[in-house]
């Protein structure tokens, strides 16, 4: 039994193999998950129907689950923010949250640092954000 809210098995696991500068990728529904990150990135799909499960929801579990060193966000095609961005910098305190342009926020999703597609049922629009794993600092004992 876990004691943190992440109960995901194949995202435990998924997480688990990923390291230090491993990137998470949390896409929402229009996001191209099968070509919009690395090949060999793993792909857990958790979009059961729209709305279900969210970005924001993810984000919250792994934000307990996982440190998180920084943070890309899709821009909009007009160079602003979506609202959802707001949710992420809640949601994120202390994290570099670093906006992209969407064709590029692709490239950086596509690199082979993309260890981790997660697919959500988000409905928001560009509702998209990569997360750069960090490290845990070794207790000294």
């Amino acid at each position: 039994m876990l004691k943190y809210r992440l109960l995901h098995p194949e995202l435990i696991a998924a997480l688990a193999a990923a390291g230090h500068g491993s990137r998470v990728l949390l896409a929402d529904a229009n996001y191209p998950h099968d070509t919009g990150a690395a090949p060999a990135a793993r792909r857990i799909y958790l979009n059961l129907a729209p709305g279900t499960v969210t970005v924001t929801e993810v984000l919250a579990v792994l934000a307990d689950a996982i440190p998180i060193e920084a943070a890309h966000f899709m821009l909009q095609d007009d160079g602003q923010p979506a609202p959802v961005v707001a949710e992420f910098r809640r949601l994120l305190p202390g994290v570099d949250l670093q906006p992209v342009e969407r064709f590029a926020f692709y490239d950086l999703c596509r690199q082979p640092l993309t260890s981790i597609l997660v697919a959500t049922g988000e409905q928001r629009l560009y509702a998209n954000v990569l997360l750069t794993i960090g490290y845990i600092i070794p207790s000294s004992t």
